[in-house]
């Protein structure tokens, strides 16, 4: 069973390190599927329905959050 949660996805051509707060389908394994759709004026590192592989980061502001890393 696939449960829910956030994790970041980085836009491309924003001219500085920024993350997208997405849905994700986590699987058993630890991998999650993209979900959701990319705004008209964006362009995301990995697209909706990717299967990704994520880790940790934290911010600058001490939140650790879960980061889209490699393409399964």
């Amino acid at each position: 069973m696939l449960s829910t949660q956030e994790i970041l996805v980085k836009p491309l051509d924003e001219g500085t390190d920024v993350w997208r707060p997405v849905t994700a389908y986590r699987s058993e394994d630890g991998t999650f599927q993209i979900a959701g759709n990319v705004p008209d004026d964006e362009t995301w590192e990995f697209d909706p329905g990717t299967w990704v592989r994520c880790t940790e980061k934290a911010f600058s502001d001490g939140e650790v959050k879960m980061v889209v890393t490699a393409r399964v």
